[in-house]
């Protein structure tokens, strides 16, 4: 090899991290502000004069708009520039998350969250797609979890901070940050995401040949089983903590943030374990670890300590699936990756949306300190339904 070939395979690689960062840092601003909802629950209540159900069901507006828009604008967006999809995909999300925080009433602040979806709803799985392109196959998992890391992240900082925020200031200050957030994001895009990139064109036929697959269905689907369990929990994390262990804003707060601490743990985690074990070996006894863990909190009031503790190892086994879910889908897709990846990341919302409902329903009949039994119910049927899609795809 040259030394002006080794410049040139050192710049190409500088430039496809540098792709890969803005990505993430996109994801954040995402992942921040699609899931903001779950620590301003109480101020949005209180201040639009809803139940806490009713404010936590913000979250499920938002996760079947996804789920509805996703595929349909990946598909109808297959022909543009990538670039050109992510920068305004994100512009959109920015617009709608400031048109939030100006929402006089709570139908508006639900409509909102629609648009909201349809921005975010080609940005993740559009970038998942071009980072695995840009990177080999024996490192594709580490690449996925590089990107899904922005997304973890703001279950650390995001999620946490926009809570503190508006606990303090009002939850609209909450949605202006994500606005702010988005505005360089959007520019970083613009720049770095290259106007030429090569990319396998889709269409709404492809959609629909992979909606009519049922191994591949089956497949993305467990990403719904999965998270849902988990959702019926998380999304009423604050009502659950405030009534059992008598958390308030700052109580709160530092469980988030632990339980985000967690999840960036298990991104870096999940992507080394599926490179190394195989993806769908990683999912199987991921499953298995969630159903056993998520029992835990209907026992609550426990010692903060243990509390704090359980927590993080309940957020690093629930989100080292990330990595491991989307390379299997990029195995099982092939030219069609694209397709299973943005109805990957609808499954995430219809997983959030289903799981927070039935959460809500819970918390209504039987109160907060069933949730965890029902989420450790709800996982077990994730484990069934990995194991049979394990069997019938490999």
């Amino acid at each position: 090899m040259t030394s002006d070939t080794r410049t040139d395979a050192s710049a190409s690689a500088s430039a496809s991290s540098a792709v890969i960062t803005v990505l993430s840092a996109g994801n954040f601003v995402i992942g921040m502000g699609a899931f903001l909802v779950v620590g301003v629950i109480e101020p949005i209540a209180d201040d639009l004069s809803v139940t806490p159900t009713a404010a936590g069901g913000l979250l499920t507006t938002y996760a079947l708009a996804y789920a509805v828009l996703s595929p349909v604008l990946v598909a109808l967006t297959g022909q543009l520039g990538r670039r050109r999809v992510l920068a305004g995909g994100l512009a959109i999300f920015g617009i709608a998350s400031a048109l939030a925080a100006l929402a006089p009433d709570f139908l508006t602040l639900n409509l909102t969250r629609i648009l909201a979806a349809a921005g975010a709803g080609v940005v993740t799985p559009v970038a998942a797609a071009v980072a695995a392109g840009l990177s080999p196959p024996e490192r594709r998992a580490r690449t996925l979890a590089a990107v899904f890391f922005g997304l973890t992240l703001a279950q650390v900082l995001g999620i946490p901070a926009g809570s503190f925020v508006a606990y303090t200031f009002g939850w609209q200050w909450a949605f202006w940050s994500v606005f702010l957030l988005a505005l360089p994001c959007v520019i970083a895009v613009w720049r770095t995401v290259p106007a030429g990139l090569s990319f396998q064109p889709v269409a709404l036929r492809n959609l629909g040949s992979v909606l009519k697959d049922g191994p591949m269905m089956l497949a993305i689907l467990f990403t719904a089983t999965f998270l849902g369990s988990i959702y019926v929990l998380y999304t009423f994390m604050a009502p659950l903590l405030s009534s059992s262990m008598g958390f308030g804003r700052n109580g709160i707060t530092a469980v988030l943030l632990v339980f985000g601490l967690g999840a960036v743990l298990g991104n870096l985690l999940g992507g080394r374990l599926a490179d190394r074990f195989g993806a769908a070996q990683t999912l199987i006894v991921l499953a298995v670890l969630q159903t056993l863990m998520l029992p835990f909190y209907s026992y609550l009031p426990v010692p903060a300590w243990l509390l704090y503790s359980f927590t993080l190892i309940w957020s690093i086994a629930g989100w080292s699936f990330a990595a491991g879910q989307q390379l299997r889908l990029v195995q099982l897709g092939g030219t069609q990756a694209q397709v299973a990846l943005s109805l990957n990341a609808a499954a995430i919302y219809v997983g959030a949306a289903v799981g927070s409902a039935i959460g809500g329903a819970v918390v209504a009949g039987y109160g907060v300190n069933a949730l965890g039994f029902v989420a450790g119910i709800g996982c077990l049927i994730s484990v069934i339904h990995i194991i049979t899609s394990y069997k019938l795809s490999g």
